[in-house]
C-alpha cells in the first residue's frame, strides 16, 4: 500500500498530470478517496516555490541552449501566456485569476504553470503560494467528487 500512496505523491508533481491525474489514478487503485486526496495535494503544492523561485531562471538560461532551447522557450511561452491571460481577465484580482487558473482542472492550468505565470508577472511570493494552495484544494474537491460519481457509476 505505501508503494501506492508513494506513486500518487510522484504523480501528484509531473507537470501537467498533477492531482487531475493522481486522484483518478487513486481510485483505479482501490485507495480511499481522502487519504489520497491528501497525499496528491502535498505531491502537487511541493514543487510550487521551486518553481516560483528558480524556474523563469532557468529556463531564461536555457532557451537559447542547442538541446533544450527549443523546449525551454516553449515553456517561457506558455507560462507567459498564461500570465497574459490571467492580467487580461482579472486586472487587479490577479490573486483571484491565479486561484481560479489552477483549481479549474483543465488541460495546463494547473499549479505548475500558474506558478511560473504568477513569477513572470511578478506577483507576490505568498499570494502566489497562497493562490496556488487554494486552487490545487479547489482542483482536488473538483477531481475528487468527479473520480467518486465515476467510478460509483461503473
Amino acid at each position: 500500500m505505501l508503494i501506492k500512496y508513494i506513486q500518487l505523491f510522484l504523480i501528484s508533481m509531473v507537470p501537467i498530470v498533477e492531482l487531475r491525474g493522481a486522484i483518478p489514478y487513486s481510485q483505479f487503485l482501490g485507495l480511499p478517496l481522502v487519504q489520497s486526496y491528501i497525499i496528491c495535494i502535498i505531491g502537487n503544492m511541493l514543487p510550487v516555490p521551486f518553481i516560483y523561485l528558480f524556474a523563469r531562471k532557468i529556463l531564461e538560461w536555457g532557451k537559447d541552449k542547442k538541446v533544450i532551447g527549443k523546449f525551454f522557450t516553449w515553456c517561457l511561452e506558455k507560462g507567459e501566456k498564461g500570465g497574459k491571460k490571467l492580467t487580461e481577465k482579472a486586472g487587479r484580482g490577479t490573486f483571484v485569476a491565479l486561484l481560479l487558473f489552477v483549481g479549474i482542472p483543465l488541460p495546463g492550468t494547473g499549479a505548475w504553470t500558474g506558478t511560473l505565470a504568477a513569477s513572470i508577472l511578478d506577483m507576490d511570493f505568498k499570494q502566489t503560494i497562497a493562490a496556488c494552495m487554494l486552487g490545487v484544494l479547489l482542483a482536488g474537491c473538483i477531481m475528487m467528487a468527479s473520480s467518486f460519481l465515476g467510478f460509483s457509476l461503473v
